[in-house]
């Protein structure tokens, strides 16, 4: 295989030097080996692309460029050599459409932004194209070898890009830009702290350099620093307050921590400098979803996908609503979009997953099932999950977080008895727990945080790669300092989302997988496995779009694997930490709603109250998919949804196994 591979390399350069001397007939005949053994190659198909035009076989090349497009949609040459075929043919719309692609997935494209200059200035657009020279300016500018580490980055060769970095930093280190992609690198990567030092001193060399600060606050959101995060957005904010990209992240900021209102108010100051930005009108329709206004989301998403036919972020904004029906005109419009050829492939997603709700609500169960199957399809393309790879770490937490670690490192965390975990997967009712718990006069509900996440990534390391069970394995050596230490820090990092409330949920589903980690730094916190009939649960995850993660719910497969290591997994949590889980069914909440309110509180020690049945009256921010159901009683139409599917739905039941959907059902435990 690797002699195979060394021969494909040098197929590669022997066509790369043909092209530059341009004998492109020649450099075909030299990359159709490597097509012939890997037909989705992408460097080929886009070298292939490249000759096709040179030679003005313009089908060959409009079919290798959708073939890289499908295998690899986030690549940015082969959108530029889609816009360099497209201005050939004098379709100078359409390739401009392609050039502004091609630099939003790879912005060191310099022959991209000067085309775009170009266009823009015939089109009478002297502001924009002025703009996009000054970007091809400024990337010209750069030292030639971050140029490369820029095409690494974006193409998502990181370690090569990493090494190219490094090399260039060890003899220019306080190369701003270096600093900057370094940093981009180290958060592709994960390692989070090392991208936040980088970008902080980065910022100490040049304070008014604003893609440092945007990517400062990029980082701190990820590492739950959202308090720094929004100071950031706030400086930057105050730099030039009537500057709509500033506002913007200053409102996303705030938002974050929870001031819907106030980022409300900023998308309106927006909106009247820039009325028909579709993004910000998308921003808007979140944010009055997640408040419950529900009349108003729908009127902004209305809106941008008026502004923007194609913004298939509001068509699905729509959708995500859950309670909204299409009307035949916009369902039309969606069919029209989808079934063009020049829709970017994001939009794509959104109107697929968009189109399979509105046909299922009209009861067309075979149109929508296709689309959410095309949905899913072109979603799995975008990830690098293996079922493989995700038992094998599901696997580690149950082989190393044993009875003995327990025994030997039980009672040593934070003894605060403040967090009830919510865990288990998406779409299995955690949501509706949550709004039960949240309408407690004792409790604050908050968000699906990711702290858990973030702490199993920093006590992973640097050597994650290498070492692939540096965590859970490091639990084990932990002293009672350190372990009370990150309870504590747990407990400070999430109190910006709590209301003063003694009492929070965290409603992270995939932090069943660090139940371990949980009990050892904060043995006291409740922990309730929200679970729901195995093909419902599923199903229901297939057909939900995330805006981000959950990756393994893009395949019927993936899907029904990840439920039932999951529930190996959950009995191992039940073996080593006997009676510490509350187990809630879904469909029991359904049909017994006061009994298991009450048996819920109990387990929590909090007292009855009549808010927690009364819970569709609570008025609070839901940030996820069910925020419009958990706003309604409760009702049992959802609960054997899946089974008008049921016919397409054999590939689930495979991976489930006969011995999960037998378990399914038992009621309480």
């Amino acid at each position: 295989m690797a002699e195979e591979t060394d021969i494909h390399v040098q197929a590669l350069t022997a066509a790369q030097t043909q092209m530059y001397e341009g004998r492109f007939d020649a450099a075909r005949v030299t990359l159709q080996p490597v097509l012939d053994a890997s037909p989705d190659h992408v460097d080929a198909l886009y070298m292939q692309a490249v000759c096709a035009r040179y030679l003005k076989r313009h089908d060959e090349a409009r079919a290798a460029l959708e073939r890289i497009k499908g295998v690899s949609p986030d690549f940015g040459r082969a959108y530029q050599e889609e816009g360099h075929l497209l201005r050939a043919l004098g379709e100078d719309d359409r390739a401009l459409t392609a050039y502004q692609r091609a630099c939003r997935f790879n912005p060191a494209l310099v022959a991209s932004w000067r085309a775009q200059s170009d266009l823009l200035q015939a089109a009478g657009r002297p502001v924009e194209a002025s703009n996009a020279a000054a970007q091809a300016e400024r990337i010209a500018a750069l030292p030639r070898d971050l140029v490369s580490v820029t095409h690494l980055l974006h193409e998502g060769k990181l370690l090569k890009a990493e090494q190219l970095c490094r090399a260039f930093l060890q003899k220019t280190p306080h190369h701003v830009e270096a600093m900057r992609l370094l940093a981009e690198i180290g958060s592709r990567f994960g390692v989070l702290e090392d991208a936040d030092f980088l970008l902080e001193s980065a910022i100490g060399f040049e304070p008014d350099n604003t893609q440092l600060r945007l990517d400062y606050i990029q980082i701190l959101r990820k590492r739950q620093k959202f308090a720094a995060a929004l100071e950031q957005a706030r400086q930057l904010w105050e730099t030039d307050r009537d500057n709509p990209v500033f506002k913007s992240h200053y409102a996303i900021e705030r938002m974050q921590t929870g001031s819907y209102d106030e980022a409300l108010t900023l998308f309106e100051e927006i909106l009247v400098t820039l009325p028909d930005d579709p993004a910000t009108l998308t921003s808007r329709g979140h944010a009055q979803k997640t408040l419950g206004q529900h009349d108003a989301a729908v009127a902004s998403y209305r809106a941008a996908f008026a502004a923007k036919p194609d913004h298939g972020d509001a068509w699905y904004g729509l959708a995500n609503l859950k309670t909204y029906r299409f009307t035949d005109e916009e369902v039309a419009s969606m069919q029209a979009l989808e079934a063009g050829s020049d829709l970017a492939f994001q939009d794509r997603v959104h109107l697929s997953f968009a189109l399979a709700k509105a046909f299922e609500d009209r009861e067309d169960v075979a149109q929508a099932f296709d689309f959410y199957e095309k949905g899913n399809t072109l979603k799995r393309v975008q990830t690098r999950y293996t079922t493989e790879q995700m038992k094998a770490e599901l696997d580690a937490q149950a082989e190393i977080c044993d009875a003995a670690l327990f025994a030997r490192q039980s009672g040593k965390g934070c003894a605060d008895p403040d967090p009830i975990f919510i865990v288990g997967l998406p779409r299995a009712g955690s949501t509706l727990l949550e709004q039960i718990l949240a309408s407690h006069s004792q409790v604050d509900g908050t968000l699906e945080l990711p702290n858990i996440l973030a702490l199993s990534h920093r006590l992973r390391g640097r050597q994650r790669l290498s070492d692939k069970t540096r965590y859970p394995r490091v639990l084990h050596e932990l002293d009672a300092g350190q372990l009370e230490a990150l309870g504590r820090d747990y407990i400070e990092n999430t109190r910006i989302h709590r209301a003063g409330a003694p009492r929070f949920t965290d409603k992270m589903p995939n932090n069943f997988r660090h139940i371990g980690l949980i009990k050892l730094i904060l043995p006291n916190a409740r922990i309730i496995d929200a679970r729901r009939h195995p093909m419902a649960c599923c199903f229901s995850g297939f057909k939900q779009l995330f805006a981000e993660g959950q990756e393994f719910t893009y395949g019927l497969e993936e899907i029904g694997h990840y439920y039932r290591n999951y529930v190996a997994l959950m009995d191992h949590w039940d073996r080593v930490l006997p009676g510490q889980i509350l187990r809630v069914n879904y469909e029991d909440v359904v049909s017994d709603l006061d009994g298991q309110v009450r048996r819920i509180l109990d387990y929590c020690g909090l007292p009855f109250e009549q808010a927690c049945i009364d819970f569709h009256a609570t008025e609070r921010a839901v940030r996820t998919a069910s925020s419009e159901q958990v706003r309604q009683p409760i009702f049992d139409a959802g609960v054997a949804q899946w089974k008008k599917f049921e016919p397409h739905l054999d590939p689930l039941k495979s991976a489930l196994g006969k011995d999960i959907l037998a378990r399914a059902g038992q009621g309480t435990s």
